[in-house]
């Protein structure tokens, strides 16, 4: 059995994986964590990180980038493998990831979906045959709330084609004007914000009388929950350091 400690526990994404876990026979929730916690809740919960008291195997973050310091203060105190799922990370959450991971087991991604990972996966093999003929995009698309864009998977994705390519995208977030020479080198990288679309991603890779277009839908935010206790129960036995979805996939 694998106990849980849910950061952010009130959130959406936070009552995706509570749902989950209570499906599950290998997990539980152990403690949840979140500045909305009422009292009501069915399990031990806390308004502030340093007031839980409750042992776990590993933490889970699902909450606001401001909070990430915290979330590794705590796991480097308690000994505990945290996964870092919270998204729109600066710079210097980014540093504090890389700094903890040297006493703790960090595991940290843009996305926490099994198939965006997968397609990042892909391009190593399909980017070297189309890089040199084919203009390449990614139009991404999300909820009306969501605060970052580009996203942080769109980004995820530009960089595993990046990765792949022998000579590196510049990229063009957004296209206007009258005098965009669209060259092959050009990585365009374009948001769109509306509704409540959970979120879609699209790569396109457009060459001489053909194109190709490789989409990722959102369905609903478990596809994240998921990810993110496939990634908890991954993490548990895990060596200090730092992990990603490369790493679980």
């Amino acid at each position: 059995m694998t106990n849980i400690i849910l950061h952010g526990c009130k959130g959406r994404m936070g009552q995706a994986i509570i749902q989950l876990i209570s499906q599950s026979e290998n997990l539980n929730l152990a403690a949840g964590i979140d500045s909305n916690t009422d009292g009501t809740e069915p399990y031990p919960a806390f308004s502030r990180i340093e007031d839980c008291n409750i042992a776990g195997d590993v933490l889970i973050d699902f909450s606001h980038y401001s909070a990430v310091n915290g979330v590794l203060a705590f796991c480097i105190k308690k000994s505990i493998p945290a996964v870092i799922a919270t998204t729109a990370l600066r710079d210097s959450e980014h540093e504090a990831i890389k700094s903890a991971s040297q006493s703790i087991p960090v595991f940290n991604s843009f996305n926490m979906s099994l198939g965006i990972n997968a397609i990042a996966s892909l391009m190593k093999m399909l980017v070297p045959f189309l890089e040199n003929d084919f203009n390449i995009e990614i139009i991404e698309k999300h909820h009306n709330k969501k605060k970052d864009s580009p996203s942080g998977t769109a980004l995820l994705l530009a960089d595993s084609i990046n990765d792949a390519c022998q000579t590196k995208k510049q990229y063009i977030y957004g296209r206007n004007g009258s005098n965009d020479d669209c060259k092959i080198t050009d990585l365009g990288i374009h948001s769109v914000r509306g509704g409540t679309i959970p979120g879609e991603h699209t790569i396109i890779f457009a060459g001489p009388d053909e194109v190709i277009e490789i989409t990722h839908t959102a369905l609903s935010r478990n596809i994240f929950a998921n990810g993110a206790l496939r990634a908890a129960e991954f993490m548990v036995k895990k060596e200090k350091g730092l992990y990603s979805m490369k790493d679980l996939i």
